[in-house]
């Protein structure tokens, strides 16, 4: 739905993440330089999840809930044929 164009230093990490796991599969396991590429391959996956963005905490999800929640009661009474006084407008939070 909302596709983000991928960063350009995301993607040579990436190719370059490819490249020590091709390096790595040609090595013996005991070897010296098998250990040399397994680190590379741990930092760059460590660059990686550092640069995947954080998702939205459930603290933020709780507060859209109990605006839309706010929102339809206020909606809810105006179609009775109430009239929405100003108090019933505090309980909608306003954004920062």
């Amino acid at each position: 739905m909302f596709e983000r164009e991928i960063p350009r230093y995301q993607l040579s990490i990436e190719s370059e993440l490819e490249r020590a796991l091709i390096n790595l599969k040609t090595e013996t396991v005991n070897s010296e330089e098998y250990l040399k590429a397994l680190s590379i391959v741990e930092r760059l996956n460590g660059m990686l999840d550092k640069q995947k963005p954080s998702s939205v905490s459930k603290d933020t999800m709780l507060v859209v809930a109990a605006n839309l929640v706010g929102i339809i009661l206020v909606i809810s009474h105006e179609q009775v044929g109430n009239a929405v006084t100003s108090r019933a407008l505090g309980f909608i939070m306003r954004p920062r």
